[in-house]
């Protein structure tokens, strides 16, 4: 149970929340993070219940499903004390796609039932959006629930889905209409992943992971009452999905990256490498991109706050991010030299290989959650007002 303590007191300062905030952090921090993937697992799972029975869980969040409800500016701060912090993120991608969704769509019944579990990492959320020929076309998904009375029959298959093999439930997009109706035939439906018919295949990627997995649904029952939002209603609720997708990771991103180009500047400072006048051009480079990054995400946010929605200027910062942590680890691994080519897995790594482990994951930033061509054309469209490509779907 969340303690009334922890709770935001009445008209907190942001110095008072901030120094109440670095004092829970200090005493009840969650230590070094373990090697092995199933300690790693469990430690990061035991920090998010620690964050939730003390009330600091769900900065944004109504207070009656475990949250805090803090205003902006204070949200910003918690960002901002967490990655100084260095303490791990949530398990799976439910607290910040799925819950803002459940929150404004859900039911009372579906609200209680699923998000206090979900924020305080009781149950693993995963997103089941792409599919083989559906990823940035999204309204062309293929996997289909027929419904037969107050059960839905799922068949298909999901594709690059994170955090698959350890999921708990999926929120996942089927088709309830025609293959024809496109978007206006998608409904939105919550699947137990331990239900029979679904089998999840790992997918190994370049770091040497298996961050994400095939997930098969084969004849899988899913019941009427676990759809949220209407049938065949479920497109809007999968702009919810994505925007606030992109609103989270600008904030928490920002607040990441921040510490990061810092680590890296120290890094590079303790090598000599500072004495380049090339090295340090790149570097203020990076620390005007990151503090854009930073405006961006509370832009967004902002947006959140005063229209419910952050609207397609979300695509901003997810361009922005992605092409950021891209140019960042790229220059890293550069600089270091052949020392930057050593990974995890060597003695010798500079900082235990973690900027060549970087580069390689985030050859992926660009594709997921949507290209940087449909950001890109979603800006073009949406905020700029040009002309639709004619060769883009129709959504």
């Amino acid at each position: 149970m969340t303690t009334a303590a922890a709770r935001p007191q009445s008209r907190e300062s942001l110095d008072a929340f901030r120094t109440r905030l670095r004092d829970f952090l200090a005493g009840h921090g969650p230590g070094r993070r373990p090697r092995d993937p199933e300690e790693r697992f469990a430690w990061t799972r035991a920090w998010q219940a620690a964050l939730f029975d003390h009330g600091f869980a769900g900065p944004g969040w109504p207070t009656e499903y475990g949250g805090m409800d803090l205003p902006f500016a204070h949200q910003v701060v918690y960002q901002e004390e967490l990655a100084r912090a260095r303490v791990p993120g949530p398990v799976g991608t439910g607290l910040g796609i799925a819950a803002p969704t459940i929150i404004k769509f859900g039911t009372e019944e579906q609200k209680r039932r699923w998000l206090p579990a979900m924020l305080r990492g009781d149950t693993v959320w995963a997103q089941g959006y792409s599919e083989p020929e559906a990823g940035s076309d999204l309204p062309g998904l293929r996997t289909t629930a027929r419904r037969e009375g107050d059960t839905y029959v799922v068949n298909g298959q999901k594709v690059w889905t994170s955090h698959a093999a350890r999921a708990d439930v999926f929120f996942t997009l089927v088709r309830t209409g025609t293959r024809e109706s496109r978007q206006r035939g998608i409904s939105y439906l919550i699947v137990d992943a331990h239900a029979p018919g679904v089998e999840v295949r790992p997918l190994r990627d370049l770091t040497g992971g298996h961050l994400f997995a095939e997930v098969f649904f084969d004849d899988v029952r899913v019941p009427v009452a676990d759809r949220v939002g209407e049938e065949n209603g479920g497109w809007p609720l999968v702009r919810t999905s994505l925007g606030h997708e992109r609103a989270a990771g600008a904030m928490i991103q920002a607040a990441t990256y921040r510490r990061v180009l810092t680590e890296l500047e120290q890094l590079l400072a303790e090598r000599g490498a500072l004495d380049d006048t090339d090295v340090r051009d790149r570097i203020a480079d990076f620390e005007i991109r990151v503090r854009i990054m930073h405006y961006n995400g509370q832009r967004t946010i902002s947006d959140i706050l005063a229209h419910g929605e952050p609207g397609p200027v979300s695509s901003v910062s997810r361009l922005h991010i992605t092409a950021f942590e891209q140019d960042i680890h790229e220059f890293a691994v550069d600089v270091l030299g052949p020392a930057g080519l050593l990974g995890p897995g060597s003695e010798e790594a500079v900082q235990r290989g973690r900027w060549l482990y970087g580069f390689l994951r985030t050859r992926a930033s660009t594709i997921g959650a949507g290209t940087a061509e449909i950001q890109r054309n979603t800006l073009a469209e949406q905020v700029l007002g040009l002309p639709r490509d004619p060769g883009m779907p129709s959504v």
